[in-house]
């Protein structure tokens, strides 16, 4: 059985809407469908979170820098971008990849399993990049049908991430969606043009 999330409006200041519950695909599901998301603290049971504000891309909003275009000019033929091919290799190099300011990872053990099981079931979705027969980039996220959440993205080579999220943003137009859920504005997705909007408008987006 799924744990029983409360109202997402019910939160603290800081987002936290409940503690406690698993990790698995029932449980997750029901959190993502009510703009709920999991983000483990060392030592704690698991957190789950819906921030105000929330960090969304809208498609028509997106913006690609000129260096950028230059950079895919210059990669076009030597990198190829795939969806599913390895969405397990994707969330292990996003747990491994190194961030500024942060002495660990928030992907904790348990996490990886949980979502490869949510990507079994046709609920989670990978965009990876490769340089031959590595794995260079990537990101991948929970897909609902009707929207999607990013979760993380990792890079090894220069502009492999963003070109992935690029990537992936073209897929889900080409599905007939219009914006993705990010969660958080980190400096590269601002510069793609992501934003803030209120939670309330969040929830609304997502019929809840």
């Amino acid at each position: 059985m799924a744990f029983e999330f409360p109202d997402p409006r019910q939160s603290t200041p800081e987002g936290l809407v409940a503690v406690g519950g698993r990790l698995d695909p029932a449980t997750l599901l029901a959190a993502y469908r009510k703009g709920i998301f999991p983000w483990p603290q060392d030592g704690m049971p698991m957190l789950w979170f819906s921030p105000d504000p929330r960090g969304v891309i809208d498609f028509d909003e997106l913006r690609l820098p000129r260096s950028l275009e230059k950079f895919t000019r210059k990669v076009m033929g030597l990198w190829r971008f795939s969806v599913n091919e390895s969405f397990t290799g994707v969330m292990r190099a996003c747990q491994e990849q190194a961030r500024p300011g942060q002495s660990g990872t928030w992907i904790i053990p348990t996490m990886p399993p949980a979502y490869e099981r949510l990507h079994a079931q046709g609920h989670a979705l990978s965009v990876e990049c490769w340089e031959g027969e590595e794995l260079i980039g990537g990101i991948y996220g929970v897909d609902l049908g009707d929207y999607f959440s990013g979760e993380s993205m990792f890079f090894k080579r220069d502009n492999a991430s963003k070109l992935s999220l690029i990537y992936l943003i073209e897929y889900l137009q080409k599905r007939g969606l219009s914006w993705m859920d990010v969660q958080m504005v980190t400096p590269v997705v601002e510069s793609l043009g992501g934003k803030y909007i209120s939670r309330e408008e969040f929830l609304r987006r997502i019929g809840v």
